[in-house]
């Protein structure tokens, strides 16, 4: 398949649990500046498996007619983006990981979030997302940061939240991360409190073979949404130096 001869390179943002990619919103124009923004919506499939988003996402790059795009996956997305690095590496130029892992440690929590996720009304979780946000969001979020993210939240949806909680339980690819070809920048928050973003970073990039990593210094697990992250202050310099090794 031919590759587009001419315009920016392709980002292509995978969300987290969510699975709606509209908490994006702030990133896009920020990372327009210098590629062309793609997100990728995930399927509200209770039938999915890790493999099968895999196929999605291959057969949305077969659709758009792209060889080569930069895939940039947060928390959940990031460990689909590195399965998908790990299947077809000849597929991109590089992954951008944030707040992501290899494997989820607390395997029984990970295994039963399901089972009570679907004894409790889906309405409820408003709540629970306003009694857990000190370990969601950065510290310093602001108040608009945080209605903003309520308000999104809303479109989350059942089933395809809670697959995806389920194939969580058994991913793991601790095993496979020196097999991970295409450069990868893992970006990570040391105030993340609902993943140790910042020691799985350090593990993934001292294992993935030509992997840089950056600490977000001051940010929470749900970053990218606040209103002083710019993305591209990090992806642009990294992606820089590829396309300096490859002239």
């Amino acid at each position: 398949m031919a590759g587009r001869a001419q315009g920016p390179t392709t980002i292509l943002l995978v969300p987290g649990l969510d699975g709606t990619a509209l908490f994006f919103y702030r990133q896009i124009p920020l990372l327009a500046r210098r590629f062309r923004v793609e997100t990728f919506p995930l399927p509200n499939d209770s039938g999915c498996t890790m493999d099968s988003l895999v196929a999605n996402l291959l057969a949305w790059c077969n659709q758009q007619g792209l060889d080569r795009l930069l895939l940039c996956g947060e928390s959940f997305g990031g460990a689909l983006s590195l399965s998908f690095a790990l299947a077809h590496p000849e597929r991109l130029h590089g992954i951008i990981i944030v707040n992501s892992f290899p494997v989820i440690r607390e395997r029984l929590k990970i295994r039963l979030a399901p089972i009570l996720l679907r004894l409790l009304p889906w309405g409820a979780m408003r709540l629970v997302r306003r009694f857990t946000a000190a370990r969601l969001h950065s510290p310093h979020a602001s108040r608009e940061d945080l209605r903003e993210f309520r308000q999104r939240a809303r479109a989350i949806e059942r089933e395809g939240y809670i697959r995806r909680l389920e194939i969580l339980g058994w991913y793991d690819i601790r095993s496979r991360l020196r097999r991970v070809e295409p450069p990868a920048l893992f970006l990570a928050g040391d105030q993340d409190r609902l993943v140790p973003s910042v020691a799985e970073a350090r593990l993934m990039a001292s294992r993935v073979p030509n992997a840089t990593l950056r600490i977000l210094e001051g940010y929470g697990h749900i970053c990218l949404i606040d209103h002083d992250l710019d993305l591209l202050d990090y992806v642009g310099p990294w992606f820089d130096g590829l396309e300096g090794l490859q002239s």
